[in-house]
């Protein structure tokens, strides 16, 4: 369940121009790669920590202290993102999650008798994502008045489903066959990734705080969609939770 910081999906040409100088990172920036600190334990949560580095000022120019608190609750976990700027000048990020759930849940179940309910209605197109991994200026017509969508793996042949700006902000995964799944929180996410890799026997909820540059980008930092901007000693948090049943 990586993270994704501090951005989500790809650049174009993974490259990006802040104060007139270009930076290089590659497809969901450099956290996923990096080793956090415990920082704070119990025996319902943990916190790990990562603080910028000289490694990553020359990566991407902002002093950041990045918090990621995973919490249990009786069947419910949850994973919250604190994000700090700790510069002197305002920064831009994005951030988002990765997860992924064993589909099927139950042993005996196939993956076709799985699908994701989203708890409303939705009218809202999938963003294709071209070959070099940027979204493309049209959507494609998926979710027609309808809150389900069934899970096949030729669902994501052609990438992950994106979805921006979904009246939803919990989707569940259920399945006909038994009582068992999950349901999967999303509020303050306003960016929604659904991937799996080619014949894998899982599916990716991914809520995003950002989304990967457009067909259109001028790749500046400031001007990218979906960027978060952060003052001086201000903080960002969201939380996505997930709930077994």
């Amino acid at each position: 369940s990586p993270v994704l910081f501090p951005i989500v999906g790809t650049l174009k040409a993974d490259t990006f121009y802040y104060g007139n100088q270009a930076y290089g990172l590659g497809r969901h920036g450099f956290a996923r790669e990096m080793e956090f600190k415990a920082s704070i334990q119990n025996d319902q949560s943990i916190t790990f920590m990562l603080e910028s580095t000289e490694e990553t000022l020359i990566r991407y120019p902002f002093d950041f202290k990045l918090d990621i608190k995973y919490e249990l609750s009786g069947n419910r976990l949850m994973v919250t993102y604190h994000v700090s700027n700790t510069g002197t000048v305002p920064m831009y990020f994005s951030i988002g999650g990765h997860p992924a759930f064993k589909v099927p849940l139950v042993a005996g179940n196939n993956y076709n008798d799985y699908y994701l309910e989203f708890n409303k209605l939705e009218k809202a197109g999938k963003w294709p994502i071209s070959k070099d991994g940027l979204i493309e200026a049209t959507p494609v017509e998926l979710l027609n008045n309808t809150g389900r969508l069934p899970l096949t793996k030729e669902l994501f042949e052609n990438d992950a489903l994106v979805f921006k700006g979904l009246s939803s902000n919990d989707v569940t995964l259920k399945t006909h066959k038994d009582e068992h799944g999950l349901s999967f929180d999303f509020t303050g996410f306003p960016y929604l990734g659904i991937w799996a890799a080619k014949n894998a026997d899982f599916v990716c909820i991914e809520p995003w705080c950002g989304i990967a540059d457009s067909v259109n980008t001028d790749q500046q930092l400031v001007n990218k969609e979906g960027i978060q901007q952060l003052q001086p000693g201000k903080n960002f948090e969201r939380t996505w939770s997930v709930t077994m049943f």
